[in-house]
């Protein structure tokens, strides 16, 4: 049975229409990104999954026992109130001082577990979420444009370590992402929503799909080239770097 299977869902907040007419299917262990423009909607269906906004009509089924673990978009930290990761953590639950250690040192940020949270780098404090989210151990993680403001070296990095966390664990995940060369090259499923589901599926059949290239246009190209060029790279470096920068 699917993790999460979404039938006509509709989300309204007040008078406006989110989300209309979406259905959405995730299995066990693939990669699922959506992608869209400004205010298409991603964030809102991420937060429908995870029961954080209601919805009007359809349904959202998920499997029995299914653990999510998520990772919003923003979180604000207040500059005058420390708190070190350690502590940031320890907020997530009552987990063992063993399982903090653990999703630190496999996000590997386990250096920094008495640093504070406000002096962390962008890509430091995004390793850290999504440490937190691999507490519950989950069948699914959620995240919500997790590279957002990271320069393209700790992009990498961090869709690298997400990779290999999806190998240890075989957890799903299910992400929001702007980076439509990334998508093109590490998803098994891609959902381009703009209010609906204009088009979904595997990423070779999404980038022929016309209201892919009309949404994202010169960039929606750009990306299919770089995938196909990086393609013919990818089985002769260990840890999918490319020879070209």
């Amino acid at each position: 049975m699917a993790l999460v299977t979404a039938k006509g869902v509709e989300v309204r907040v007040g008078n406006k229409r989110l989300l209309h007419d979406v259905d959405l299917r995730i299995e066990a262990g693939e990669i699922v990104t959506v992608i869209g423009p400004n205010g298409a909607g991603k964030s809102t269906l991420l937060k429908a999954i995870i029961g954080a906004v209601p919805i009007g009509s359809g349904r959202i089924d998920k499997r029995a026992g299914l653990k999510i673990g998520y990772t919003p978009q923003k979180i604000q930290l207040e500059k005058t109130m420390p708190i070190s990761v350690g502590r940031f953590l320890s907020l997530a639950g009552s987990f063992s001082k063993g399982a903090r250690s653990e999703v630190l040192d496999k996000t590997d940020v386990i250096r920094l577990r008495d640093a504070q949270m406000t002096d962390l780098s962008g890509g430091e404090f995004q390793r850290v979420l999504l440490a937190r989210a691999l507490l519950r151990k989950p069948d699914l993680l959620i995240l919500d444009e997790p590279t957002q403001g990271l320069d393209q070296p700790a992009e990498a990095r961090f869709y690298r370590l997400l990779a290999e966390v999806r190998k240890e664990t075989g957890a799903a995940v299910l992400m929001v992402s702007h980076d439509l060369h990334v998508v093109m090259a590490q998803s098994d499923q891609v959902v381009c929503l703009n209010g609906h589901v204009c088009c979904s599926g595997a990423p070779a059949q999404v980038s022929v799909d016309p209201s892919y290239k009309e949404l994202f246009g010169v960039r929606a190209e750009l990306a299919l080239y770089e995938h196909n060029h990086d393609h013919s790279h990818d089985h002769s470096h260990d840890h999918g770097e490319h020879s070209h920068d």
